[in-house]
């Protein structure tokens, strides 16, 4: 019934023209749309992760982008490392399961370090006196502008003895490298030149 009330064929002309081009303008953005629909869908199943669980059940793990995580690991590994080289209890052996774990995680500047307080007796004197020693993190800063990265690590040490718990500041610094990740290295570093800046007495309380 429009095209009845069209008054001359110039006119029908002019207005079949505009037609077939809102037609095909209309026709190219949805085409356009669906094909970028489309990647989209495509690129964010190309981050999931299915794993078969024994043959029997089927989970989904999200990939992530590693560098994301990299500040994270990064300073988790650094505490990981403090935790085990300086929580410390009257037993041997324990002490040289914590010891070896977190030279993993270090190169030969950690193992100086107990190397000297193990000349001097220090570990000797921490079974021999029943002693035992923790650590509380406070921070852990890590300078990720240049590589390899500078870290330093401010905590607090308590050594318990029978008559007094002792509260010590230990300041560290060390770089990190990117490493191969392992069993005994998950986080992909390695903590190179590690140095105490300062582990002085704080206040000790009587027991």
């Amino acid at each position: 019934m429009e095209f009845k009330s069209l008054k001359n064929i110039e006119t029908s002309f002019k207005q079949i023209r505009l037609f077939g081009i809102v037609f095909v303008v209309m026709c190219t953005l949805i085409t356009g749309y669906a094909v970028w629909n489309s990647y989209t869908f495509a690129e964010a199943q190309r981050q999931k992760i299915y794993v078969l669980d024994g043959g029997k059940s089927l989970m989904l793990a999200l990939s992530q982008d590693l560098t994301q995580n990299r500040p994270v690991e990064a300073r988790e590994h650094v505490k990981r490392f403090h935790e085990l080289f300086f929580t410390l209890s009257p037993d041997k052996n324990a002490i040289e399961s914590n010891i070896k774990r977190s030279l993993f995680l270090a190169d030969k500047s950690a193992f100086n370090y107990y190397r000297d307080l193990s000349e001097k007796g220090y570990y000797n004197r921490i079974i021999s006196g029943n002693i035992s020693q923790t650590i509380q993190i406070d921070s852990v800063s890590c300078n990720f502008d240049v590589y390899p990265y500078a870290v330093a690590t401010y905590a607090r040490q308590m050594i318990i003895r029978e008559s007094s718990v002792t509260e010590r500041s230990l300041v560290t610094c060390c770089r990190l490298l990117n490493a191969v990740r392992s069993d005994n290295n998950p986080h992909g570093f390695m903590m190179e030149s590690f140095e105490i800046t300062e582990n002085k007495d704080l206040n000790t309380i009587k027991r």
